[in-house]
Protein backbone atom coordinates (compact mmCIF):
# COMPACT_ATOMS: atom_id res chain seq x y z
CA UNK A 1 0.00 0.00 0.00
CA UNK A 2 0.93 3.17 -0.87
CA UNK A 3 2.01 5.72 1.79
CA UNK A 4 0.69 9.33 3.13
CA UNK A 5 1.10 12.24 1.50
CA UNK A 6 3.51 12.89 4.43
CA UNK A 7 5.42 9.59 4.67
CA UNK A 8 6.32 10.11 0.91
CA UNK A 9 7.46 13.38 2.12
CA UNK A 10 10.01 12.19 5.03
CA UNK A 11 13.65 10.99 3.89
CA UNK A 12 14.78 9.11 7.46
CA UNK A 13 17.55 6.52 7.24
CA UNK A 14 16.57 3.42 8.13
CA UNK A 15 19.79 2.03 9.64
CA UNK A 16 19.41 5.03 12.30
CA UNK A 17 15.48 4.79 12.87
CA UNK A 18 14.24 4.29 16.36
CA UNK A 19 18.27 4.55 17.91
CA UNK A 20 19.67 6.78 20.74
CA UNK A 21 23.20 8.83 20.77
CA UNK A 22 24.10 7.95 17.28
CA UNK A 23 25.42 11.43 16.62
CA UNK A 24 28.64 12.35 18.58
CA UNK A 25 27.66 15.75 18.38
CA UNK A 26 25.58 18.37 16.16
CA UNK A 27 28.50 19.01 13.29
CA UNK A 28 28.52 15.28 13.51
CA UNK A 29 24.77 15.39 12.74
CA UNK A 30 25.15 18.26 10.43
CA UNK A 31 27.10 15.97 8.32
CA UNK A 32 25.02 13.17 8.10
CA UNK A 33 22.28 15.37 7.04
CA UNK A 34 24.17 17.66 3.88
CA UNK A 35 24.89 13.57 3.02
CA UNK A 36 21.25 12.80 2.47
CA UNK A 37 21.05 16.46 1.02
CA UNK A 38 23.74 16.12 -1.42
CA UNK A 39 21.82 16.90 -4.37
CA UNK A 40 21.73 20.52 -3.33
CA UNK A 41 25.36 21.26 -3.58
CA UNK A 42 26.29 24.12 -5.19
CA UNK A 43 22.90 24.77 -6.14
CA UNK A 44 22.21 28.50 -4.54
CA UNK A 45 19.89 26.95 -2.18
CA UNK A 46 20.32 28.81 1.21
CA UNK A 47 20.50 26.61 4.53
CA UNK A 48 18.46 28.87 6.99
CA UNK A 49 19.32 27.78 10.93
CA UNK A 50 17.11 28.41 14.30
CA UNK A 51 19.43 29.40 16.38
CA UNK A 52 20.75 28.59 18.80
CA UNK A 53 21.02 24.80 18.32
CA UNK A 54 20.30 24.46 15.27
CA UNK A 55 23.34 26.56 14.31
CA UNK A 56 26.46 24.42 14.56
CA UNK A 57 23.99 21.95 12.31
CA UNK A 58 23.08 24.14 9.78
CA UNK A 59 26.84 25.38 9.59
CA UNK A 60 27.96 22.00 8.74
CA UNK A 61 25.34 21.20 6.18
CA UNK A 62 26.37 24.93 4.47
CA UNK A 63 29.88 24.25 4.24
CA UNK A 64 29.66 21.11 3.03
CA UNK A 65 27.71 21.11 0.22
CA UNK A 66 28.74 24.78 -0.26
CA UNK A 67 25.90 27.06 -0.07
CA UNK A 68 25.45 30.30 2.01
CA UNK A 69 24.18 30.53 5.61
CA UNK A 70 21.48 32.85 7.69
CA UNK A 71 20.14 32.57 10.61
CA UNK A 72 16.03 31.89 10.95
CA UNK A 73 15.25 33.51 14.19
CA UNK A 74 12.21 32.22 15.92
CA UNK A 75 11.42 31.65 19.93
CA UNK A 76 8.23 29.29 21.48
CA UNK A 77 6.17 31.71 23.45
CA UNK A 78 6.42 30.23 26.75
CA UNK A 79 3.93 29.80 30.13
CA UNK A 80 4.31 32.40 32.71
CA UNK A 81 5.25 29.33 35.08
CA UNK A 82 7.65 27.47 32.82
CA UNK A 83 10.69 28.63 30.55
CA UNK A 84 10.28 25.07 29.19
CA UNK A 85 7.29 25.18 28.23
CA UNK A 86 5.41 27.07 25.59
CA UNK A 87 1.77 27.50 23.82
CA UNK A 88 3.26 29.07 20.43
CA UNK A 89 6.01 30.48 18.95
CA UNK A 90 6.87 33.51 16.83
CA UNK A 91 9.23 34.20 13.56
CA UNK A 92 11.95 36.53 12.83
CA UNK A 93 9.07 38.22 10.45
CA UNK A 94 6.80 39.05 12.97
CA UNK A 95 4.66 35.83 12.68
CA UNK A 96 2.34 34.41 15.31
CA UNK A 97 0.90 30.81 16.13
CA UNK A 98 -0.43 29.75 18.41
CA UNK A 99 -1.15 25.97 19.68
CA UNK A 100 -5.02 26.41 19.54
CA UNK A 101 -5.70 22.54 20.77
CA UNK A 102 -3.55 22.93 23.71
CA UNK A 103 -4.48 26.92 24.64
CA UNK A 104 -8.12 25.75 25.96
CA UNK A 105 -6.49 23.21 28.60
CA UNK A 106 -4.14 26.36 30.09
CA UNK A 107 -6.31 28.79 31.70
CA UNK A 108 -4.31 31.47 30.48
CA UNK A 109 -6.18 34.65 29.66
CA UNK A 110 -6.41 36.98 27.10
CA UNK A 111 -3.88 39.63 28.89
CA UNK A 112 -1.30 36.72 29.76
CA UNK A 113 -1.49 35.40 26.05
CA UNK A 114 -0.62 38.55 24.31
CA UNK A 115 1.52 39.95 27.46
CA UNK A 116 3.28 36.36 26.08
CA UNK A 117 3.40 37.37 22.48
CA UNK A 118 4.84 40.93 23.13
CA UNK A 119 7.30 39.47 25.34
CA UNK A 120 8.12 36.84 22.65
CA UNK A 121 8.29 38.87 19.99
CA UNK A 122 11.14 41.82 21.64
CA UNK A 123 13.01 38.61 22.58
CA UNK A 124 13.16 37.66 18.71
CA UNK A 125 14.08 41.51 17.06
CA UNK A 126 16.29 41.38 20.08
CA UNK A 127 17.83 37.93 19.32
CA UNK A 128 17.76 39.22 15.58
CA UNK A 129 20.03 41.86 16.06
CA UNK A 130 22.22 40.78 18.15
CA UNK A 131 22.74 37.67 15.90
CA UNK A 132 22.36 39.46 12.56
CA UNK A 133 22.90 42.86 13.13
CA UNK A 134 21.17 45.43 10.73
CA UNK A 135 21.69 42.98 8.13
CA UNK A 136 18.07 42.68 5.79
CA UNK A 137 16.44 39.04 5.57
CA UNK A 138 17.83 38.16 2.04
CA UNK A 139 16.08 38.13 -0.70
CA UNK A 140 14.19 34.44 -0.87
CA UNK A 141 11.51 34.83 -3.26
CA UNK A 142 11.93 32.22 -5.73
CA UNK A 143 14.74 30.78 -3.98
CA UNK A 144 15.26 26.95 -1.92
CA UNK A 145 15.75 27.14 1.64
CA UNK A 146 16.76 24.17 3.68
CA UNK A 147 15.60 25.64 7.15
CA UNK A 148 17.69 23.52 10.12
CA UNK A 149 17.36 22.93 13.24
CA UNK A 150 19.13 20.56 15.88
CA UNK A 151 15.66 18.34 16.70
CA UNK A 152 11.73 18.62 16.72
CA UNK A 153 9.90 17.36 19.78
CA UNK A 154 6.89 18.46 18.44
CA UNK A 155 7.62 20.49 15.46
CA UNK A 156 5.76 23.71 16.12
CA UNK A 157 8.28 26.22 16.06
CA UNK A 158 9.73 24.63 12.86
CA UNK A 159 6.17 24.89 11.32
CA UNK A 160 5.97 28.90 12.41
CA UNK A 161 9.49 29.21 10.51
CA UNK A 162 7.98 27.79 7.35
CA UNK A 163 5.14 30.06 7.48
CA UNK A 164 7.50 33.03 8.01
CA UNK A 165 9.16 31.60 5.32
CA UNK A 166 6.53 31.59 2.77
CA UNK A 167 5.52 34.88 3.57
CA UNK A 168 9.18 35.67 1.64
CA UNK A 169 7.36 33.67 -1.20
CA UNK A 170 10.23 30.77 -1.08
CA UNK A 171 10.32 28.35 -4.33
CA UNK A 172 10.41 25.66 -1.58
CA UNK A 173 11.39 24.76 1.70
CA UNK A 174 13.26 21.71 2.85
CA UNK A 175 13.32 21.12 6.43
CA UNK A 176 16.19 19.19 7.80
CA UNK A 177 16.73 18.33 10.75
CA UNK A 178 18.79 15.23 12.93
CA UNK A 179 16.54 14.29 14.54
CA UNK A 180 12.79 14.26 15.39
CA UNK A 181 9.52 12.21 16.91
CA UNK A 182 7.80 10.95 13.95
CA UNK A 183 4.57 13.19 14.48
CA UNK A 184 6.65 16.17 14.66
CA UNK A 185 8.35 15.50 11.40
CA UNK A 186 4.47 14.36 9.70
CA UNK A 187 3.24 17.49 11.04
CA UNK A 188 6.15 19.55 9.22
CA UNK A 189 5.65 17.57 6.52
CA UNK A 190 2.18 18.91 6.19
CA UNK A 191 3.69 22.33 5.23
CA UNK A 192 7.54 21.95 3.70
CA UNK A 193 7.86 20.52 0.48
CA UNK A 194 10.31 17.51 2.48
CA UNK A 195 11.88 16.67 5.87
CA UNK A 196 15.18 15.46 5.86
CA UNK A 197 15.59 13.58 9.22
CA UNK A 198 18.45 10.63 9.48
CA UNK A 199 16.92 10.18 13.03
CA UNK A 200 13.49 9.00 13.18
CA UNK A 201 11.73 7.76 16.32
CA UNK A 202 8.73 7.13 17.98
CA UNK A 203 7.44 6.62 21.02
CA UNK A 204 5.63 8.21 24.38
CA UNK A 205 8.41 9.90 25.12
CA UNK A 206 11.36 12.06 23.36
CA UNK A 207 13.88 14.48 23.89
CA UNK A 208 16.32 15.48 21.25
CA UNK A 209 19.48 15.29 23.53
CA UNK A 210 19.06 11.62 23.14
CA UNK A 211 19.95 11.17 19.68
CA UNK A 212 23.89 12.97 21.02
CA UNK A 213 26.57 11.54 22.28
CA UNK A 214 27.85 15.29 23.61
CA UNK A 215 24.71 17.59 24.07
CA UNK A 216 24.56 21.54 25.60
CA UNK A 217 22.37 24.27 25.30
CA UNK A 218 24.37 26.61 22.96
CA UNK A 219 25.10 30.00 23.88
CA UNK A 220 25.03 33.04 21.71
CA UNK A 221 28.59 33.84 22.08
CA UNK A 222 29.43 30.19 20.42
CA UNK A 223 26.70 30.89 17.46
CA UNK A 224 28.41 34.56 16.72
CA UNK A 225 32.01 32.54 16.91
CA UNK A 226 30.36 29.52 14.41
CA UNK A 227 29.24 32.46 11.96
CA UNK A 228 32.61 34.30 11.90
CA UNK A 229 34.38 31.24 11.48
CA UNK A 230 31.81 30.14 8.42
CA UNK A 231 32.16 33.51 7.10
CA UNK A 232 36.11 33.65 6.73
CA UNK A 233 35.90 29.98 5.36
CA UNK A 234 33.00 31.28 2.74
CA UNK A 235 35.80 34.31 1.67
CA UNK A 236 38.64 32.20 1.64
CA UNK A 237 36.92 29.65 -0.87
CA UNK A 238 35.96 32.94 -2.79
CA UNK A 239 39.40 33.99 -3.59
Amino acid sequence: MAGSRQELLIHDLPQLRNSFHVFRDRADAGMHLANMLEDCRGSGALVMAVPAGGVPVGVTVARELELALDLAVVSKITLPWSTESGYGAVAFDGTVMLNEKLLPDLGLSDDQIQEGITRTREKVRRRSRELRGDQPIPELSGRTVILVDDGLASGFTMKVAVQALRNQRCREILAATPTAHEQAAASVAQVAEAVYCPNLRHGWQFAVADAYEEWYDVSEDEVRALLAEFETFRSSANR
